[in-house]
């Protein structure tokens, strides 16, 4: 099924009003009379439309009863009004600028807004100020975090495919995988795959890197070859239906070293843990603690830097946050990564992600990929 097929699927079957409803209630428990949302993942998800983030700004303001008010772009109208006819909007043309469009919105606008605070840019938070009083503007990222952590049936069977598309891509990269490739020429194979097995796009830019390089979490991938005995940690996902895969695998190139071997081993018994473990009711402060202690235990303490994983969806990090001190109880429906890994600084890095669905009797491991040793060339 195409992406547009697909897309065109879920939004007939999804209810976009029960989910502006739950906004608005989130809207009004915090006491904002309104949300201000700008085209990326909550506008999407709000009213099944795709816009770009670009030099036009475009502005959808949700209020506690759930009235959508916004404005919009004139080349936009149609896009629009084909789903939000009845929706007081203010279109501006480029010609005429967008200031008169913010100064008449800003007339039937509640006295509190809250925007996205780690989306929303200067600009569009300049031209909200313009026409509101700086202190009715206040960040909404922690309330809004609670609209999408629980993700719907078609989320799930989108996250499913994206996570099998993905799978599949990186199965085939290996079989053909040998020492003196560049991380760059593996990366590149691997993008390919992903597209040739369905993939609508990729989560982000895949991260492979081989050897020492393995050793900085979030590398960047580039014309190194690999060498025997070496590590090659490939983080990637590809993206479909607007869900998000994200995994992590560390491969070894011919064959692995023995200590290299005892580190892999403390990394997999950690993502097992935190598998095992992974439940409603369970906080992901307990999560994060219980899988990090098995790393703590091991004779490699000294090698963690990262917390133990993240909630993942129409983006590839958002809520929950497993890690210490955010005590929010894991729910059914959430998706979260279990990814422990121990770095050696200038020597190699190695780490195992697998993408976790929590549901009402454990959890479930949407990935399935092989996590025992795989040498490859």
């Amino acid at each position: 099924m195409s992406d547009r097929n697909y897309k065109s699927k879920v939004n007939a079957v999804t209810d976009f009003a029960s989910r502006r409803q739950r906004a608005a209630t989130i809207a009004k428990q915090a006491n904002l009379g309104a949300i201000a949302i700008v085209p990326g993942p909550n506008f999407s998800y709000l009213s099944g439309l795709d816009f770009h983030l670009m030099e036009r700004p475009t502005v959808m303001f949700l209020t506690e009863q759930a009235k959508v008010i916004a404005i919009i772009p004139e080349l936009e109208r149609s896009k629009w009004l084909d789903t939000f006819p009845q929706a007081t909007t203010f279109f501006w043309q480029d010609s005429d600028g967008y200031d008169n469009a913010f100064s008449a919105c800003a007339k039937l606008l509640p006295a509190v807004i809250g925007v996205e605070g780690m989306r929303m840019r200067m600009f569009e938070f300049q031209a909200l100020s313009m026409h509101l009083s700086q202190s009715s503007i206040i960040d909404a990222d922690p309330h809004l975090a609670a609209l999408r952590i629980c993700k719907d049936v078609q989320e799930i069977e989108a996250l499913r495919k994206a996570i099998a598309i993905s799978e599949n891509a990186v199965s085939e990269l290996l079989e053909g995988a040998k020492a003196g490739e560049t991380e760059l020429t593996l990366s590149s194979r691997l993008k390919q795959a992903m597209l040739l097995h369905g993939a609508e796009g990729f989560a982000f830019e895949p991260l492979v890197l081989s050897g020492p390089k393995s050793a900085d979490p979030h590398g960047t991938t580039g014309e190194r070859p690999i060498a025997a005995g070496e590590p090659l940690l490939i983080d990637f996902g590809a993206s479909w239906g607007g869900m998000n895969a994200d995994i992590t695998r560390t491969f070894f190139c011919e064959y692995i070293p023995d200590e290299t071997l005892a580190i892999y081993e403390t990394v997999k018994l950690a993502n097992e843990r935190g598998r095992d473990i992974a439940a409603c009711g369970i906080t992901c402060d307990m999560l994060d603690r219980e899988t990090t202690a098995i790393l703590a235990a091991s004779s490699y303490a000294d090698m963690i830097v990262h917390k133990t994983g993240h909630g993942l969806g129409l983006d590839v990090h958002e809520a929950p946050q497993v890690m210490i001190g955010n005590h929010l109880a894991l729910r059914s429906g959430m998706v979260i990564t279990i990814e422990p890994g121990l770095y050696r600084s200038g020597q190699l890095g190695i780490r195992i992600e697998d993408d976790v669905l929590i549901t009402e009797d454990g959890a479930e491991s949407l990935t399935s990929f092989d996590r025992e040793v795989h040498c490859f060339g």
